[in-house]
C-alpha cells in the first residue's frame, strides 16, 4: 500500500464505525497560550475534553499535522540521527467524547491493525497501566481483561505511570493508556530474543505504533485527581511509523513518505543515500544530512503555509532554527553551498496534493520565503566560520564561544566540534552545556505562567457572546481563577453572557467594566482573550461579592474605532487584490483602536502610483457608505462555493460567519466586529508600506479621527515649509534646488580637504625616521573626516617605502587612530590590526582592520599623546 492509501484506509475504517471525519487543524496554534504548535492530535479537541464547548459529534477521526522539537525523544539535535523520530509528523486519531470507551477502542484498534492492515499478530505487543500506589490508582484490569480476548497474557506488558498514564499538562484531563508496539526485527532475531523485553527500550525496530488514552480524571492545581463527569477516548497512531511497518521498511525514511524528497536530494547533491550506514561508516554523515533535510522541510513548509513566518522570537524562532539546522547539514556534509532547501518545496507540495492542499496552493510563496531565509543564513554561516577561523587558542574552544556560535550564528555544537577537530582542538562541552542551560532557564522564567484552578461560582459551562448586537448586558460570573506571570497577578473571569469580543483574527480584545447590580461599583476589564474556545476576561482585582448579577459593559469608543479599522482592513484586502492581482492573500493583521496593520503575500515593493490607487479605491468605498451584510451560521461549504475569501492557517467550523461589503467587492469569513456601514470609517490613509519577510509586504494605515489629524498635521507642515521657502509655489522644485546647491558646496569642501591633505603628505613623509630598515612616522593630523585621513595614509604609503605609519586625529571631539604598514614588512609584531587594538586602549576604545591598514576610535582624547609615544615600541 502507498502512504496515501494507508491514510485513506484509516479514515474509511473509522467512518464505517460512525466517526465524523474532520480536517487537520493548522499546525500553528491560536487562542491557546500554553502552545505555539499543535503537538498532539487531541489539541484541537482540548475544549471538548475540558467541558468548555458543546459536543457536536460524539465520534471523530482525522489525520493531524503535528510539530515537536522538545521533550522526551524529541530533541531537535537528534532528529535525523535515528530512523523514527521527526519534527513534523502526522497523527492518525479517533476520539470518543462521552460515547464509547475501552471495549470499542481496543477492539477496533486490533481489528484495523490485524484484519485490515494485516500486521502479523505475533509481531504485536500491548501494554496497560500497572497502577500507582502513591496516586492511589489501581491497575487497569478492565483493559487487561479486554486485551486477553485478542492476545496471550505474556504479550500484555504492565507499564508504569511514566509510560502508561497520559496527562495533558500539569493540570487538566488525564488517564491510563494502552499502547500497541510492533516488533519489526527479522524472524531469526525475534526467535532468539522475545520482543517483550525490548518494548519501551528505545530499540529502533521495536516501536510503539498506537496509543489508546482513556480519559477518566482531571488533574487539579493541588496535584490531586478528580473523576471526569464523562469518560473520553483519545487515540494516536504515528502515520510515518505505520507506513514504515506496512511497507516492510526498517526506517521511516525508507518509506514513500520520505523517499521522493531523499532521492531528489541525492540526485541534486551527487551523493548516494545509504539507509544502512552506521555512525563512522562511509556515507553516514551524508545519510543523516539527507534525513534532516527531508524531515525539516516538512515542518518548515507547513508552518509557513499556516501563516507563521521565520523570525527571531517565539514560534518564528523555532521554525528559523529548524530551517538553519537543515541548511547547515546541506552546507557541511552535502557540499550544497548555494540555496537548495527551497527546491524541495514543490516536491513536498505535490506529495500532499489532495491531502493538505493549503501547501500546494501556496507552494510558490512558501518556496520564496524559504529561499530568502537560506540566502540570509548562508551569509550568517560564512560570517560565523570566519569568526571561528579568527579564534585564537592552543588547545580548547571555550564553551561560551561555542555557545555564541550556536546562539548567534546558528552553529549546532556538532559543527563546532567538527571544525575544532580539523584544527586538532577540543570543545569545552561543560561550559557550552552550562551556557545552554542558563539560556533555557531564562527563557522558561520569561514565559512561566502560574495558573490556579478554576473556582466555580455558578455551575454552568455554557457561555454566550452577544457582542455583535449589544455593548452591555446583565450577566453572572460562572468561574474565575488567579494567574501569575512576570511578577504580576491577575484574575481571569468567565461570564454567562458577555458583549466583550475576545482577541482573535487580528482584532484586539475589548476592554471595559464589570459593574455590580447597583452600577455604583465596578472592576476594570483590561483585556479579553479566548482560551480553548472560552471567553476569558482579565482584571487586576475581583468584585467584592462574586454572587448575584453584574453588568458587563464594553468601552464603546474603543470598540467603534477598532471596528473602523477592522472594516477598513477588509476594504484594503479587496483593493489590494484589485490593483496587484488575485495572488494577494492575507498573512497576518493587527486591528485596534489606534491603527491597522495588514500583512499580505506580494513579491515586490508597491509603487507610489499603486499605493495611491489602493488608497483611492478604499476611500471610494467608504464614501459609498456600503451597508454591512452579515450572515451568521452559514454552512462552510456553501460559503466557500459563494466565492468568499478564506484565510490559510485558520481553523473554521462547520458553520461560519460571512462579512460582506458589496457582493462584488469584499466578502470574507470573519468573526470580528464591524461598522454597520462603511461611511462610519470616515477616511482611510496609508502611512507606510514595507517588507516583513520574503514575499510578504506590510501596509500600516489609520482611519477616522486619526486619519483626519494626520492630514491636518501634514497640512501644517506643508504651510511651515512654504514659509521657510518664502512662499515658493513649486515646493518640490525649491527643495530640489537647495539639495543641488548643498551637493555642489559639499564637493567644493571635499576638493578643499583633498588639497589640504595633498599639501600635508610631503610634510608627513619628511618626518620618516629609519629604525632597523623601517621608515617610522607617528604624528597628529588635523583633518575634518575619516575619509580624508584614510586618503592621506594611502598617499603617504605611496611616497614612503617600508612604511610603518601611525596617525592620530580629533574629529568632532572624538579621538581616532589610523595605522598603515607596507605589505612587505608585515610580521607578527608589525600587524596593523593587532597594533591598533593595543593603541586603542590608550583612548578607551577599540578597533580593527587588516594587517596593512586598521583604525580605532575611543572617548579619551587625553590619551592621544601616549598613543604616539607607544607606537614606536612595536618595532622589534
Amino acid at each position: 500500500m502507498t502512504a496515501k492509501e494507508i491514510r485513506q484506509t484509516y479514515l474509511d475504517f473509522f467512518k464505517s464505525k460512525q466517526h465524523h471525519i474532520v480536517p487537520s487543524a493548522p499546525i500553528v496554534v491560536k487562542n491557546d497560550p500554553t502552545l505555539m504548535f499543535t503537538n498532539a492530535g487531541m489539541n484541537q479537541f482540548k475544549d471538548l475534553f475540558l467541558g468548555e464547548a458543546a459536543i457536536k459529534y460524539p465520534r471523530v477521526a482525522d489525520t493531524q499535522r503535528c510539530l515537536r522539537v522538545s521533550g522526551k525523544h524529541n530533541d531537535l539535535e537528534e532528529v535525523g540521527i535515528d530512523t523514527y523520530h521527526h519534527t513534523m509528523f502526522e497523527m492518525l486519531g479517533n476520539w470518543s467524547f462521552g460515547d464509547y470507551f475501552k471495549k470499542e477502542a481496543i477492539a477496533w484498534s486490533w481489528e484495523l491493525l490485524t484484519e485490515v492492515y494485516k500486521i502479523p499478530k505475533d509481531q504485536l505487543y500491548v501494554s496497560i497501566f500497572e497502577g500507582d500506589e502513591k496516586e492511589g490508582l489501581p491497575r487497569d484490569t478492565e483493559a487487561f481483561e479486554l486485551w486477553k480476548q485478542f492476545v496471550d497474557e505474556d504479550r500484555i506488558i504492565l507499564g508504569n505511570k511514566k509510560d502508561n498514564f497520559w496527562e495533558m499538562g500539569d493540570t487538566g484531563p488525564c488517564g491510563p493508556c494502552s499502547e500497541i508496539h510492533v516488533d519489526c526485527r527479522p524472524l531469526a532475531e525475534r526467535l532468539a530474543l522475545s520482543g517483550k523485553s525490548l518494548v519501551n527500550a528505545d530499540h529502533p525496530q521495536v516501536i510503539e505504533i498506537w496509543n489508546n488514552v482513556f480519559m477518566q480524571f482531571n488533574r487539579v492545581k493541588d496535584g490531586s485527581l478528580k473523576p471526569l463527569p464523562a469518560q473520553h477516548v483519545d487515540t494516536g497512531m504515528g502515520f510515518e511509523r505505520l507506513v514504515r511497518v506496512l511497507q516492510g521498511k526498517t526506517s521511516n525514511y525508507d518509506s514513500d513518505v520520505f523517499q521522493p524528497l531523499i532521492q531528489f536530494i541525492a540526485e541534486k547533491s551527487g551523493f548516494e543515500y545509504s539507509s544502512s550506514a552506521e555512525p563512522g561508516d562511509k556515507g553516514w554523515n551524508e545519510a543523516v544530512a539527507m534525513r534532516v533535510m527531508a524531515d525539516h522541510i516538512r515542518a518548515i513548509s507547513f508552518v509557513i503555509a499556516d501563516g507563521q513566518l521565520p523570525s527571531n522570537n517565539k514560534a518564528g524562532y523555532v521554525i528559523r532554527r529548524i530551517l538553519r539546522r537543515a541548511v547547515r547539514y546541506a552546507y557541511t556534509f552535502l557540499n550544497l553551498k548555494e540555496p537548495f532547501l527551497n527546491q524541495l518545496v514543490p516536491v513536498l507540495a505535490e506529495q500532499f496534493k489532495g491531502v493538505f492542499d493549503e501547501l500546494y496552493l501556496q507552494k510558490d510563496f512558501v518556496q520564496k520565503v524559504v529561499l530568502e531565509e537560506e540566502v540570509s543564513f548562508l551569509r550568517t554561516l560564512a560570517t560565523g566560520i570566519q569568526r571561528f577561523e579568527r579564534y585564537e587558542t592552543s588547545s580548547e574552544i571555550d564553551g561560551n564561544f561555542a555557545f555564541e556560535l550556536y546562539d548567534t550564528f546558528g552553529f549546532p555544537i556538532d559543527l563546532t566540534e567538527l571544525m575544532a577537530r580539523e584544527k586538532g582542538l577540543s570543545v569545552d562541552m561543560e561550559g557550552f552545556n552550562k551556557a545552554l542551560a542558563e539560556q533555557k532557564n531564562r527563557s522558561r522564567a520569561a514565559t512561566a505562567i502560574d495558573t490556579g484552578d478554576w473556582v466555580i461560582v455558578n455551575q454552568d459551562n455554557d457561555t454566550e457572546f452577544v457582542g455583535y448586537d449589544l455593548t452591555e448586558i446583565e450577566t453572572e460570573i460562572l468561574k474565575y481563577r488567579k494567574v501569575s506571570a512576570k511578577g504580576k497577578e491577575q484574575y481571569q473571569i468567565v461570564l454567562r453572557q458577555t458583549p466583550f469580543y475576545a482577541e482573535s483574527g487580528g482584532q484586539v480584545g475589548d476592554t471595559g467594566r464589570l459593574e455590580d447590580h447597583s452600577r455604583q461599583f465596578w472592576v476594570e476589564i483590561t483585556d479579553t482573550k479566548k482560551e480553548n474556545g472560552v471567553i476569558v476576561h482579565y482584571t487586576d482585582t475581583l468584585p467584592i461579592d462574586l454572587d448575584g448579577k453584574f453588568w458587563a459593559v464594553i468601552d464603546e469608543d474603543k470598540r467603534e474605532l477598532t471596528e473602523d479599522n477592522h472594516s477598513a482592513t477588509h476594504l484594503l484586502h479587496a483593493a489590494l487584490k484589485k490593483v496587484l492581482g488575485a495572488h494577494v492573500n492575507q498573512k497576518g493583521s493587527l486591528v485596534n483602536s489606534e491603527n491597522l496593520r495588514f500583512d499580505f503575500s506580494h513579491f515586490a515593493k508597491i509603487s507610489e502610483d499603486d499605493l495611491a490607487e489602493i488608497e483611492y479605491i478604499v476611500n471610494q468605498r467608504i464614501r459609498a457608505n456600503i451597508k454591512l451584510k452579515e450572515q451568521r451560521n452559514v454552512p462552510y461549504d456553501e460559503a466557500i462555493n459563494s466565492g468568499v475569501t478564506a484565510l490559510f492557517g485558520e481553523k473554521y467550523g462547520d458553520f461560519v460567519r460571512v462579512i460582506t461589503f458589496d457582493d462584488h467587492f469584499s466578502k470574507e469569513l470573519c468573526g470580528g466586529t464591524h461598522v454597520k456601514a462603511t461611511g462610519q470609517i470616515g477616511y482611510f490613509k496609508i502611512v507606510s508600506e514595507s517588507a516583513v519577510a520574503a514575499g510578504v509586504r506590510r501596509i500600516e494605515a489609520i482611519t477616522a479621527d486619526k486619519a483626519e489629524q494626520f492630514i491636518v498635521n501634514q497640512s501644517k507642515e506643508l504651510h511651515q515649509l512654504k514659509n521657510i521657502l518664502k512662499g515658493a509655489q513649486n515646493i518640490s522644485a525649491a527643495v530640489q534646488a537647495l539639495i543641488d546647491e548643498n551637493t555642489k558646496l559639499k564637493k567644493e569642501v571635499e576638493k578643499s580637504i583633498l588639497a589640504k591633505a595633498g599639501d600635508m603628505k610631503q610634510d608627513i613623509a619628511a618626518k620618516a625616521e629609519n629604525i632597523n630598515g623601517i621608515n617610522f612616522i607617528a604624528t597628529q593630523v588635523d583633518l575634518p573626516n575619516a575619509e580624508a585621513v584614510k586618503n592621506l595614509a594611502f598617499e603617504v604609503k605611496a611616497l614612503v617605502p617600508d612604511l610603518y605609519l601611525v596617525l592620530t586625529t580629533l574629529i568632532d571631539d572624538k579621538p581616532g587612530i589610523t595605522v598603515m604598514i607596507s605589505e612587505n614588512i608585515i610580521s607578527d609584531n608589525l600587524n596593523a590590526a593587532k597594533i591598533v587594538r593595543e593603541l586603542g586602549k590608550e583612548i578607551q576604545g577599540g578597533g580593527g582592520g587588516q594587517p596593512f591598514y586598521a583604525t580605532a576610535g575611543g572617548k579619551n582624547a587625553a590619551g592621544l599623546a601616549q598613543v604616539l609615544e607607544k607606537a614606536k615600541s612595536f618595532i622589534g
